[in-house]
């Protein structure tokens, strides 16, 4: 076979040297027109290209669909291969005729050495074998390669959008590929080699005119898909090294084995912290007291406080989660009922299980305010049921499914445990009036905050006055901006802990208790503290804090902003003059503040002391409805089943 190739070849090469008088010239239009012989073959390899292309949204949103499913994905990806006539092996075609070329050109380079004519001695040298000039041919050839794949990088249209990783592989796998064949050939076929690497160039360029990639890829939704799936990679990868060993992945996998064994699952919770046990413990209390379900507890805090809760409630399981496990297993969601405070569920890598269709999702909110101004557009929308606080988070959801034309969710009135617990501890303290009343300064992290705009004229207002000042910053301020914070504290370290206490330990919520006055900006600790203890807040009036834009097309003005006058009073940050006159109205005045805030927060909430056990009784109720769907959907089955062998 390699032979008759031979032959056929040297019919090419010896006209081409019979018009040029150089074998080197002929080699070069030797591989010249073997390019424009396969150039039909090139182009459709560009097709095919263009056609992988195509495919790479939806790839990679069969990625975020099902992260860390390696069989599913790979099984989604062969159906989209063959419904889309993607050849996955015809890139390697061009490849296999190279070498095939190359086996029979091996004969023809020889006969032309073996000639003995003049000028043919340096084609014949193997640069591993006679060293000196000829080691310059593996350099040539590796560095074709590198030129050959720093182009393909940005004209291939496969090529370019491959990650760094197998843009790095296949150049690698060329250079190397390049310099064995350089260094263990003669130096003609290298020189063939290096001619071919070149003219790939030109053959692609050619590939780009006739097949252009623009006229059929759309750019635009390749990057966002892209950047959906990255944005998953991002959230899953973690700074250990490949080398070290990691003792929480080993305890996540455990714990994603663990939750996949147990059968029949009814209720789980995921939890992003073991800060937000506080928002649930009403409902878990309730339902480990009043039923006999069992709770699975997911949580991606390795230290949550539910381990050591789980140790006095056999009926409550917690799991630990790292990110890439935690995505894998709510896509795999199997139980009845998911309860969550997580926003925006379905919409980044946190999605709805494609196992279980019928899983009834519910949101438990972990403030008061407003839902459609402190959310995202997309926050609720793909959750079934929203337990609301109060009647304005009710009225604010079905407001957003009109102006945004989402489904309708149910809507529970629920109230706000947390509250009815801080209700309580407030009640159980002891109430003296104050030598020095306690001023609270605890404000948002968001732009322009207190601590960014005017705490230095807040502080020479009240220090000195007979105040006694506590500064609570947000722990997200101190953690963004501690440079900024620390600088801060140095500023006011002289000052008498008589007048002035900064905390730094945000665990406790004993001085939101204590305080007299609470002042800040647009954090929600403001109806935390008024509601609590039927104190006013001061509110300073620094730039809005808007997480969705579009929140007046609802046409309802959020409960943050009209609350503001209702449970205290609101102040320029540029003008502090009336602040001292505002703040010993509030603390004279105390009793009719107390009235006035009782009266908004009784309307303002549901079931008011009570709502740990709404939400309980609530969910208790979906479990239960759930089973009931399943039993009749099986005595229908069974029946239908029994129907048909009398029909027989």
């Amino acid at each position: 076979m390699f032979e008759a190739l031979a032959n056929f070849f040297s019919l090419i090469v010896q006209p081409a040297y019979d018009l040029t008088g150089s074998w080197w010239a002929a080699i070069f239009l030797f591989t010249l027109f073997s390019k424009v012989i396969l150039m039909p073959l090139s182009v459709w390899c560009q097709k095919n290209s263009i056609v992988m292309v195509q495919l790479m949204p939806e790839l990679f949103r069969i990625k975020c669909r099902y992260y860390g499913d390696r069989e599913t994905i790979e099984e989604k990806q062969n159906e989209l291969y063959h419904e889309k006539h993607y050849h996955a092996l015809l890139s390697l075609i061009p490849l296999a005729i190279q070498v095939v070329i190359l086996f029979g050109l091996v004969d023809v380079i020889h006969s032309i050495t073996d000639s003995g004519a003049p000028g043919t001695e340096f084609l014949g040298l193997v640069p591993i074998e006679n060293g000196g000039a000829s080691l310059v041919m593996p350099l040539l050839a590796g560095l074709s390669a590198v030129i050959m794949g720093w182009a393909s990088n940005h004209i291939n249209p496969l090529q370019r959008e491959q990650s760094r990783a197998e843009k790095n592989m296949t150049n690698g796998l060329s250079i190397a590929l390049s310099l064995f064949l350089g260094f263990y050939v003669v130096c003609g076929m290298a020189f063939y080699w290096v001619c071919s690497n070149l003219l790939s160039i030109v053959v692609q360029v050619l590939c780009n005119v006739i097949v252009k990639p623009r006229d059929y890829i759309d750019y635009e939704d390749l990057n966002a898909a892209r950047d959906e799936f990255n944005a998953i990679e991002e959230a899953t990868k973690g700074d250990r090294k490949w080398y070290q060993p990691d003792p929480l992945a080993r305890r996540a996998k455990a714990d994603y084995k663990r939750f996949f064994k147990v059968d029949g699952k009814h209720l789980v919770f995921y939890s992003e912290s073991s800060g937000f046990y506080k928002y649930f413990r009403g409902a878990i209390e309730w339902l480990l007291n009043n039923s006999d379900v069992r709770i699975h507890y997911l949580t991606s805090d390795p230290n949550d406080q539910v381990f050591d809760i789980a140790k006095r409630e056999p009926r409550l399981i917690p799991y630990f989660l790292d990110q890439k496990r935690l995505i894998t297993l709510m896509m795999k969601m199997d139980a009845d009922v998911v309860v969550t405070s997580l926003g925006a569920l379905d919409v980044y890598y946190i999605k709805r299980s494609y196992i279980r269709k019928d899983i009834e999702y519910i949101y438990m909110c972990h403030h008061m305010t407003s839902m459609h101004m402190t959310g995202t557009k997309q926050e609720y929308d793909n959750y079934d049921t929203i337990m609301c606080v109060g009647p304005h988070q009710k009225a604010e959801i079905r407001g957003m499914e009109k102006a945004y034309h989402t489904h309708k969710k149910k809507v529970p009135e629920i109230g706000y445990d947390l509250l009815d617990r801080e209700m309580a501890d407030y009640e159980k303290m002891p109430h003296e009036k104050h030598e020095r009343p306690i001023i609270l300064i605890a404000p948002s992290w968001n732009t322009d905050n207190i601590l960014d705009t005017c705490i230095d004229d807040m502080l020479s207002r009240l220090l000195g006055h007979g105040y006694h000042v506590i500064l609570r910053p947000h722990p997200e301020y101190v953690k963004r901006y501690r440079p900024r914070w620390e600088a801060l504290v140095e500023r006011y370290s002289k000052v008498s802990p008589d007048e002035l206490t900064i905390e730094a330990d945000f665990s406790g919520h004993g001085s939101i208790l204590e305080s007299d006055v609470l002042i800040t900006d647009w954090s929600t600790i403001a109806e935390e503290f008024s509601f609590t203890t039927l104190k006013p807040s001061l509110f300073i009036d620094t730039p809005m804090k808007v997480i969705n834009p579009d929140y007046e097309q609802v046409g309802i003005t959020p409960t943050d902003i009209t609350l503001r006058n209702q449970i205290g009073h609101s102040l320029d940050p540029k003008d502090l003059s009336e602040l001292e006159g505002v703040i010993d109205d509030m603390v004279t005045n105390s009793s009719s503040w107390n009235d006035r805030i009782r009266q908004i927060r009784d309307g303002f909430i549901y079931n008011l002391g009570h709502g740990g056990e709404a939400a309980g009784e609530y969910i208790l109720g979906e479990i239960l409805a759930k089973q009931e769907g399943k039993d009749i959907t099986a005595a229908g089955a069974e029946a239908a089943e029994m129907g048909g062998q009398q029909d027989e």
